[in-house]
């Protein structure tokens, strides 16, 4: 093996390592109601889910680093995904300024709609991850783990909501998920091109959930005095 293909292998070993050590360094968030009693400051309440959704996007990193390492690098993945995913149906704002103007009540809807319509797929990319026999153990937990997560995350964002705004109604209308049938019995390179895209998804939506939810704590707990 010569010296460049020497170096690249390390760099990818090193990667790994790295990867796995933040995996391990992540601390969980607290509970978002522990033993079930949610009798806390909305202050507080806003600090475990922010908490949480900033865990599951740092989740979200290293599960679609370590896939795209192992799976993507030297395939054109990134120039072959999808331009659009599932839930770009969801009228999201592009930036801060554009958050600022949508009514607080409004913005956690939209938050939860974004979170509720991940909740099959995540399951589904769990599975088929899980699926792959010679997938690494550290992408299989992260799957896992941020499924499970992202259910803890939607309750948390329903308390909020239901202890900000009691008269609001939360929005029934979720993104219908039709972008990943099972991948079982297609070919590799169609199946990892999936899993791959539907992980660039969920980092895109995860990252923004995070920075809304951070926005409206300074909003709603801070009086815009952040």
């Amino acid at each position: 093996m010569n010296s460049q293909g020497s170096s690249q292998k390390a760099g990818k070993l090193l990667l790994m390592v790295i990867s796995n050590l933040l995996f391990c360094q992540n601390v969980h968030p607290l509970p978002i109601c522990p033993s079930g009693d949610c009798q806390m400051s909305l202050r507080e309440l806003f600090d475990r889910v922010i908490m949480l959704s900033h865990y599951i996007h740092n989740l979200s990193t290293e599960m679609f680093i370590e896939y795209d390492k192992q799976y993507a690098q030297d395939r054109g993945f990134i120039a072959r995904a999808m331009n659009d995913c599932p839930t770009s149906s969801l009228a999201t704002p592009e930036d801060k300024e554009q958050a600022q103007q949508i009514p607080p009540e409004v913005l956690l809807n939209l938050i939860l709609s974004l979170v509720h319509s991940w909740n099959d797929p995540l399951y589904q990319l769990a599975t088929e991850v899980g699926g792959i026999h010679e997938a690494p153990d550290a992408i299989i937990s992260r799957a896992k783990e941020i499924e499970a997560q992202n259910k803890r995350l939607l309750e948390g964002i329903e308390k909020i909501l239901s202890q900000a705004y009691p008269k609001a109604k939360e929005n029934e209308i979720y993104t219908v998920w039709s972008q990943l049938p099972s991948l079982q019995g297609v070919d590799k390179e169609s199946r990892d091109l999936a899993v791959y895209n539907n992980m660039r998804c969920f980092r895109r939506d995860s990252h923004k959930v995070d920075n809304y939810l951070k926005l409206l704590r300074c909003r709603i707990v801070h009086n815009n005095n952040c």
